[in-house]
């Protein structure tokens, strides 16, 4: 069965993206949501007029579409018209949409020490260890090669994290342990983390699956992902008098106000009021 071609219209906008050489996820979530406008346009899209543009928004708006995917459909819309059809003028009737920023939800040291010891097998056990002890995303995690450990500097070497950026996390004389103790039962020859096929890396699916059969077998209630691990590192640091800058350094943020959320997190300082308020509680 002979694949569908492939429209000069979309071919286009595929070299426009590679020549300013974007991460295929990028590329992909693009393509995906100028298709989807398309879809909606009943046409091509590009025929389309700044009314079309504002149905669009609006049709999304009203049937729950969340803001990060509006935001994400604004972003590739802005290029498509932008770039491809140098029409950058239809950008400016395509708007952001605000998201409401919520606290996020971490483990206890605890509830981490739990989920580990629940984990299904060395493997996943140290790789939970890895995003938790490091502060990795989990793109972070299974992007992992085994000569990104630096044992002798104690530092983990993180290759085009988020942004496209290299940074060095930090390797814990615990966490380099238990990094070893996993080295010697695989032997692992490139990944630090192997997927199925010993030359092809664990996916982020099959990280997420295995973390989920951990939080249910370890009994946690909270509602938690792969990523409540990166938030309980940053939080635990803080908790312990970590300078907000350095954690910032650590897991990769490019504004301090990224990382200035985890300090409504940590309550320590709402219980102390309370206690100057309530002497005898």
């Amino acid at each position: 069965m002979s694949e569908k071609p492939i429209s000069p219209l979309r071919r286009r906008m595929i070299e426009d993206m590679t020549v300013r050489n974007f991460v295929d996820k990028t590329r992909n979530d693009y393509i995906r949501h100028v298709r989807t406008f398309t879809a909606f346009l009943g046409g091509s899209p590009d025929t389309a007029t700044a009314e079309d543009l504002r149905r669009f928004q609006l049709h999304q708006v009203q049937t729950g579409v969340r803001p990060p995917s509006i935001n994400g459909a604004v972003a590739a819309l802005r290029f498509f018209f932008g770039v491809t059809l140098d029409r950058p003028d239809m950008g400016r009737h395509l708007t952001f949409v605000r998201e409401p920023r919520k606290m996020p939800v971490v483990l206890s040291p605890e509830e981490v020490a739990r989920l580990l010891e629940a984990a299904p097998g060395p493997k996943y056990r140290a790789a939970f260890a890895a995003a938790y002890g490091a502060g990795l995303r989990v793109s972070e995690v299974v992007a992992l090669k085994v000569t990104d450990i630096e044992s002798e500097r104690l530092l983990l070497r993180i290759e085009q994290g988020k942004g496209r950026k290299d940074r060095f996390a930090m390797l814990s004389p615990k966490l380099l342990d238990l990094l070893r103790d996993w080295y010697r039962i695989a032997r692992p020859p490139v990944w630090l983390f192997p997927g199925r096929e010993a030359l092809l890396p664990v996916t982020t699916r099959q990280l997420g699956r295995a973390f989920h059969a951990a939080v249910a077998m370890a009994g946690i209630r909270k509602r938690v992902k792969p990523h409540t691990l990166r938030h309980s590192f940053a939080t635990h640091l803080l908790m312990r008098g970590a300078d907000l800058r350095a954690i910032q350094e650590l897991l990769g943020h490019s504004s301090l106000s990224t990382t200035q959320r985890y300090t409504h997190v940590d309550t320590r300082h709402l219980i102390e009021v309370y206690k100057k308020a309530h002497p005898r509680a």
